[in-house]
């Protein structure tokens, strides 16, 4: 008994050493959490600013009808187009490239209401593997050449700007979306590139 009396206090230090640590860090924890939530508040803003600029950039893209190319058979193919002399590392080609392959299917495959929503074509690249295949082209201009060539075709086409936080000037076209369309008619645009 005389051994439990002498420790209480000993007791009573570490009661109150753990109360102590509680109380402080039930203060602290909150404002910690509340610092959390305003950077990743801040986060999902400049994200979602982040999108809708990339987004923006895409919606500049025109809308053709495509159904014609329905009745044309064989495979059909997405085909990524990359500018070579922008010198972009392979890293930040192949993000431009999944910019461009979304870009493509949005305009055919997510909105009823647009001109260039083709279900059909939707259906057959899917079931088909989704193929792509990534071209390099030497400039704007060839860009820019290739993009008013798939328009004439009826062929989707959508172009990637690149915001330009990392390696290349705001505003560069970096990759060319073309399709999802029938390979013989990816053909005559595309037919004289070589592969990325």
């Amino acid at each position: 008994m005389s051994q439990l009396n002498s420790n209480i206090p000993t007791y009573f230090g570490i009661a109150f050493a753990a109360l102590a640590t509680g109380f402080y860090l039930g203060q602290t924890i909150p404002q910690l959490t509340q610092q959390d939530k305003k950077k990743s508040t801040e986060k999902s803003q400049a994200t979602l600013e982040e999108q809708e600029e990339e987004l923006s950039e895409e919606e500049n893209d025109y809308e053709i009808d495509s159904m014609a190319l329905n009745d044309i058979p064989g495979e059909v193919r997405l085909a990524l187009v990359v500018r070579t002399d922008l010198k972009m590392e392979k890293g930040k080609a192949a993000a431009q490239c999944a910019h461009a392959a979304l870009g493509c299917y949005r305009l055919i495959a997510t909105d009823p209401l647009k001109k260039s929503y083709n279900p059909t074509m939707t259906q057959r690249w899917l079931s088909g593997g989704q193929a792509k295949i990534t071209l390099k082209c030497q400039n704007k201009e060839m860009m820019d050449e290739l993009y008013a060539k798939a328009l004439s075709l009826d062929v989707n086409a959508c172009v990637i700007h690149d915001a330009g936080r990392t390696q290349i000037e705001p505003g560069s076209a970096t990759v060319l979306g073309i399709g999802p369309a029938p390979k013989a008619i990816l053909d005559q645009i595309t037919g004289d590139l070589k592969l990325y």
